[in-house]
């Protein structure tokens, strides 16, 4: 039978109030009462029935968070800031992936919204959908992750790649290099269509200069690899890559250096995006586009507490961080 409230109280000798207000850390209960019912909570093996209790308080202690890719570090980086910010106000985040897939993020957003999440966190699959709306008429408070929108109403935290796009390409053809390609992934999403606008106005910006467009269909390393593949092959290959991820570019390092014999950065100079955990530890050293990470997820669980209480100006509702390029040995 399931240790109920009453039996702890009744082994430490307390009150049934007392042991809710010890449960709910409040500081009204003396030092000694407070040890007598965390002991018999230990002896009995009490476990609090969450889930009643936020029904009666009205708020979950949980936030959800859904991202595009769990496989990629950059949204585990993500997902570590979020746990942290939400810990330290007693949140627990539970986690998704889409997949970018529209089906999936909806069965985990009706998942989440049965068990009575406190908020979403979301880098939606279609930055063009109507999530935001759907979850708004639910009366959950969202937080766009590595999003941005016109709409000033809702709350998102971002990074500004169409600047990230520039920075790494204008270093490309700071090293002399003037045949860039672009290793794309799919040119549907957001965050490649903006990082190819900011390639571009680089080029645009250096007399005999030229872009070539690679896409892959994701944006993985065996897809890097296979775009290396087809570069490796032939003879009018640009003498500089720009990947629209780290995972592109360790699958293209891959493909060129290991397996095909060309050096970077000699032959090939090549950047990536995100400066995900091991782009210093890869075969050549990475340059790559550093994304605050671990920043985009505290900020945005910072952002969906702040909606909860009340205390969100409507002027902090969108936050976009600049981009850093970090020059490692693999541009030259």
């Amino acid at each position: 039978m399931a240790v109920k409230i009453k039996d702890v109280a009744a082994h430490a000798g307390v009150s049934v109030g007392t042991v809710s207000n010890v449960l709910n850390g409040r500081e009204t209960v003396s030092p000694a009462a407070v040890e007598r019912v965390r002991a018999a909570i230990e002896s009995l093996g009490y476990v609090r029935n969450d889930a009643a209790r936020q029904l009666r308080a009205g708020r979950s202690r949980s936030i959800a968070l859904i991202v595009l890719d769990v496989g990629n570090p950059f949204f585990a980086a993500v997902a570590r800031g979020a746990e942290a910010r939400a810990a330290d106000d007693g949140y627990v985040v539970l986690l998704g992936s889409s997949g970018a897939d529209g089906d999936h993020e909806r069965l985990y957003l009706d998942q989440f919204r049965e068990q009575r999440v406190a908020g979403v966190l979301l880098t939606p699959a279609d930055a063009g959908g109507d999530v935001v709306e759907r979850l708004a008429q639910a009366g959950i408070p969202v937080v766009l992750v590595d999003e941005h929108t016109a709409d000033a109403e809702v709350c998102t935290v971002s990074v500004d790649d169409v600047e990230g796009g520039h920075l790494a390409v204008a270093h490309l053809l700071a090293q002399g290099r003037r045949r860039i390609g672009f290793v794309a992934g799919p040119l549907a999403t957001r965050q490649v269509a903006d990082r190819l606008a900011g390639a571009r106005r680089a080029v645009a910006e250096v007399e005999g200069a030229a872009l070539e467009i690679i896409e892959t269909d994701g944006m993985t390393v065996l897809a890097g690899r296979a775009a290396g593949e087809r570069l490796r092959e032939r003879t009018d290959r640009p003498d500089a890559v720009f990947a629209a991820n780290d995972l592109l570019a360790v699958g293209l390092l891959q493909a060129l250096t290991m397996l095909g014999g060309i050096r970077v950065p000699d032959d090939i100079a090549l950047v990536g995006y995100d400066d995900i955990d091991f782009a210093a530890a890869t075969v050549v050293p990475l340059t790559s586009v550093r994304q605050p990470a671990e920043a985009l997820g505290s900020t945005a669980v910072d952002l969906l507490l702040r909606q909860l209480d009340g205390e969100l100006d409507p002027s902090e509702r969108q936050v976009r961080f600049r981009p850093e390029l970090v020059v490692r040995a693999s541009s030259g």
